[in-house]
């Protein structure tokens, strides 16, 4: 009973390590290369797949997926003689297993070493300044030099990102100078530009003030002038009025005198009058200086007063 038992275990052994060599599951998004005596056969698809023991075998397992992996960091020389650091990851996928497979011995150390070479070409081509201004050619130089090598390989690479570049610890604070310099010179400028606005903006005030003065200064004069010339015109209306009543009286005057000597007496009235008015006048002249001229006949005053009397005598109508 115990041979037919072991016999019976050994058996269910050798179907077991027969079932689980001859059967594979390939996970998702996974190829694996069969070889069959030794040569490729074919490649395995997700799914469950029978392959035959001890002469077919799988040589290589391959994962389908994007694979990101980081380029190790190199010091690369710019155009202009300066050093610098980079530091990248790139990104790929296996597209065809087989060329993955016989394509190269170490692919991922292939595109690897690939990277790099490339990396340092693209940087020896561009100044310092200009790496960190184009870092996106960069990267896309980089991508198509190693799409068009990693063809052979089996492989397809999708980007490749520059994490870091770290230039020398003196040109670091040569550059940082550099920028705070700029940052300085941008300050001034714009105070500057600040300054010129605010004068500007005082002198077109100042402008505006002065304007405005010189407009109310103006109409100011206008106003005084046109006060002048009303005032200049009503003195002399006024004054034009006063000459006329002081002629309407002097002719009302003259009318009044002329009618009183047309009536009877009114002669002799005014030779009198005028004969008093002669002989006041000629005894005031004494009074008003040492000189005295005195008529030929002034011992005669009757005959003064005949003369004084003769310019307005008329006869009577």
């Amino acid at each position: 009973m115990e041979q037919p038992m072991i016999f019976a275990i050994a058996l269910f052994v050798i179907v077991v390590i027969f079932v689980a060599r001859t059967v594979k599951i390939v996970p998702q998004q996974n190829a694996w290369v069969r070889e069959r005596l030794g040569r490729f056969h074919d490649v395995l698809e997700p799914g469950l797949r029978v392959v035959i023991p001890f002469v077919d075998r799988i040589a290589y397992r391959h994962d389908l997926r994007e694979v990101p992996m980081d380029v190790p960091s190199q010091v690369c020389i710019t155009k202009d003689n300066t050093q610098l650091q980079v530091d990248g990851i790139i990104y790929f996928q296996v597209v065809d297993p087989k060329l993955a497979s016989y394509g190269s011995s170490d692919y991922v150390l292939a595109i690897t070493q690939l990277a790099q070479t490339t990396l340092r070409s693209v940087v020896g081509k561009l100044e310092l300044d200009k790496t960190f201004e184009e870092r996106d050619e960069i990267n896309r130089a980089v991508v198509s030099a190693l799409d068009e090598a990693a063809t052979s390989w089996g492989v397809k690479v999708l980007r490749y990102e520059i994490k870091d570049l770290t230039p020398p610890a003196e040109i670091l604070r040569s550059m940082q100078a550099q920028i705070t310099a700029e940052r300085e010179k941008r300050a001034r400028i714009a105070q500057s530009e600040g300054l010129r606005q605010e004068q500007i903006n005082l002198a077109s005030g100042e402008r505006e003030a002065a304007i405005q003065r010189s407009q109310g200064e103006m109409q100011a004069a206008i106003n005084e002038s046109e006060g002048e010339k009303q005032a200049a015109v009503n003195r002399a209306t006024g004054e034009a009025e006063a000459i006329r009543l002081v002629a309407r009286a002097n002719a009302e005057a003259i009318a009044t005198v002329a009618e009183a000597i047309e009536h009877r007496g009114g002669i002799e009235a005014v030779n009198l009058k005028v004969a008093e008015q002669y002989v006041s006048a000629f005894g005031n002249i004494a009074k008003q200086g040492n000189t005295m001229l005195l008529p030929t006949n002034a011992a005669d005053i009757a005959g003064l007063v005949a003369t004084a009397t003769s310019v307005i005598r008329q006869q009577p109508k």
